[in-house]
């Protein structure tokens, strides 16, 4: 048989492809926004303000990428303290298991993948306007101003009254810039900069029951706190990025970043040992304030070889993290016994504030990874790192603190095209990842977890079933330390997590007119207790769901012209609510419906989206932390109408 000839030019888009630079500008199309018909699969993906999926970013496989500090913009390292803006963030996705594949250092606890919206070549504009059932309204308006045939401006403007189900609401408005130059041909550099600020923010409450039984259902959308216990927080984000196409194989890329959350005001509402008819003792915590702010980025060299049918990509990578967090110094107030729905109205107490604690964290990761792909055979990767830790704790009266570490970090991952519909894979993962802070209700409240060591494995396959129609199925096996409150009520680690599941991800266009998005994971974690911990360990880790199943459809409907229908059906099982497993949440199942018609308002294109939220008011309660627990929205309508000019 004859050698295949791929034309070298060819290959050189297609590394560029795997590296990750093919961004086309975005448009401000507002109105094209629909997570159903743009999802590539059902692991979690959001576009606007529209989202789906199995996961997010603060929960995938049962923990959270975002405090692990694998979160991503267009591929390059991000270390975000506050949620990149909307302003400017396309869409995100989660990278997990086959969906990663070819992904430079992969993580165990999967990626959230930004993508930014850069400004089109072409003016125009997009306004949004949107409201809901519990009296939330705003408005956003996005656009694109080309500036000369090289340089485009990208802005956005927001303003909202949120309310929230609770009964709490808040004023909060942001404002965005963005910017894309290409001075030449291959050369890209985009800077970025958001503002998001939020006031009269009521601190909702956190129910802790006195005995081992969940809380009884509050009334809903009624805040009976004090009205004094106002959140207040200024954030942004702002950053650039950089790429140089210097030849077809080789590719120079760039990321710096500086997010903040300045948090000037801060206050917990604990409703502490809570009785089954409601009575309970009401906590206020104050917090001084505080500010935590992170530098981080990247640098990466990409070089592709072309050997006949085979694909050769290697990546170098330099990754910088500088970090610092403060916390403690609070004050507490007891404003004594209460019960839920009654009002709260005493004044506001002088809090004294303590010295604060801090957290600083330097970390140099320096990597090299592998991505090979031989046509119609299969593709393997491989990647390692070594990563350089340091983090310094200042207590207040306490010698500084210093704990570091340089472990070696590495990630492989390979798959076989066992038919031209088939493809099967299987995957290793070790990663360093933050561990997020301790909860509300702990001895240690809000204070950073220590850095730790995971592991994960995973395999399964990829069924093109239809040209259409996409199957992802797989298992993972994953390890990390397992945190809870001990007997002295302090949030630390306890023992091991040893997590083991299956997911699958169905997606595609079962007619023209009916686009299907399903997914599911089954969860099987156990707890591994360490010895000498006091206390009682449940073999469950808090927080976690025995499945999640997710169901998404949108039907373009043929009896008028641009008007869909879509419907979600999501269902957890049972979750493990406290440290010692003696209480549960049993399952939920909420389905949502909804619609959206698409026309022409005058000369434009306009969008009107409805949506009937939990439509059998399935209401319960979500885990803040070990037997802490907060309410659940019930039934809800909200709706936005978008227009682009």
């Amino acid at each position: 048989m004859a050698r295949m000839k791929w034309a070298r030019p060819r290959w050189g888009v297609v590394a560029l492809l795997l590296a990750g630079t093919a961004l086309p500008a975005v448009a401000q199309d507002r109105t094209d926004d629909n997570a159903v018909t743009q999802a590539e699969d059902a692991f979690g993906f959001s576009v606007g303000r529209e989202s789906l999926g199995i996961y997010t970013a603060g929960s995938t496989r049962g923990f959270s990428p975002t405090a692990a500090g694998n979160v991503r913009i267009d591929g390059l390292y991000f270390d975000s303290v506050f949620n990149l803006s909307s302003i400017v963030n396309d869409s995100s996705s989660i990278k997990v298991g086959l969906s990663a594949q070819g992904y430079p250092f992969a993580a165990p606890s999967g990626i959230v993948d930004l993508s930014l919206r850069r400004p089109a070549s072409r003016a125009g504009a997009s306004i949004v306007i949107n409201g809901d059932s519990y009296g939330a309204f705003g408005i956003e308006v996005d656009g694109s101003l080309p500036l000369s045939r090289t340089l485009s401006l990208g802005y956005g403007v927001t303003g909202n009254r949120t309310a929230f189900p609770d009964g709490t609401d808040n004023w909060n408005h942001g404002q965005g810039l963005i910017l894309r130059w290409r001075p030449a041909p291959g050369v890209e550099v985009v800077p970025f900069w958001t503002l998001n600020n939020d006031y009269n923010d009521e601190a909702g409450p956190f129910y802790i029951p006195g005995g081992k039984f969940l809380p009884p259902q509050p009334p809903r959308h009624q805040y009976d706190g004090p009205g004094w216990a106002d959140f207040r927080y200024t954030a942004t984000n702002h950053g650039v990025l950089a790429s140089v196409a210097a030849s077809p194989t080789w590719l120079f890329r760039a990321g710096a970043f500086r997010s903040v959350f300045d948090s000037q005001a801060g206050y917990s509402n604990l409703l502490v040992n809570l009785q089954p008819d409601g009575t309970a003792d009401r906590q206020i915590i104050a917090d001084p304030r505080t500010t935590n702010v992170s530098l981080s980025g990247e640098f990466r060299v990409t070089h592709s070889i072309v050997d006949g049918p085979r694909l050769h990509v290697f990546h170098l990578s330099v990754r910088e993290r500088d970090a610092r967090r403060e916390f403690g110094g609070s004050d507490q107030v007891d404003l004594g016994l209460t019960r839920i729905g009654t009002p709260e109205d005493s004044p506001k107490p002088n809090f004294v504030f303590g010295a604060l604690s801090q957290d600083h964290v330097r970390q140099e990761t320096i990597g090299l990874a592998y991505d090979g792909r031989w046509k119609n055979v299969g593709e393997i990767s491989f990647g390692a790192s070594r990563a350089d830790y340091r983090k310094t704790t200042s207590l207040p009266g306490v010698t500084p603190i210093v704990s570091r570490a340089q472990p070696w970090l590495y990630n492989g991952t390979a798959a076989i095209y066992a038919s031209p519909n088939l493809s099967l894979y299987a995957g290793y993962a070790r990663g360093l990842e933050e561990s997020g802070v301790a909860p509300p209700n702990a001895a240690n409240r809000n204070q950073p977890l220590p850095a730790i060591i995971t592991e994960q494995k995973d395999a399964g396959f990829r069924w093109v079933v239809t040209g259409n129609i996409k199957l992802v199925a797989g298992v993972f096996d994953l390890r990390r330390p397992y945190f809870g409150l001990d007997a002295a009520n302090s949030f630390t680690q306890v023992g091991t997590t040893h997590s083991r599941g299956a997911e699958f991800s169905l997606s595609g266009s079962v007619t023209k007119r009916l686009n299907v998005v399903a997914g599911g994971v089954f969860l099987k974690p156990r707890v591994e207790r360490d010895a000498g911990v006091p206390g009682v360990i449940g073999s469950r880790p808090v927080g976690l769901p025995a499945h999640l199943l997710n169901l998404n459809v949108n039907w373009q409907t043929p009896m008028l012209k641009g008007l869909s229908l879509d419907a979600v059906m999501f269902h957890r099982g049972t979750v493990a609510a406290t440290t010692d497993n003696l209480v549960t949440l049993p399952p939920r199942f909420p389905i949502n419906l909804g619609g959206r018609y698409r026309f022409k308002l005058a000369t434009h294109d306009a969008t009107f989206r409805v949506l009937l939220g939990n439509i059998f008011d399935d209401r319960g309660f979500g885990t803040a932390g070990p037997g802490i627990y907060a309410a659940n929205s019930g039934r809800y309508l909200s709706s936005y109408l978008a227009v682009d000019i």
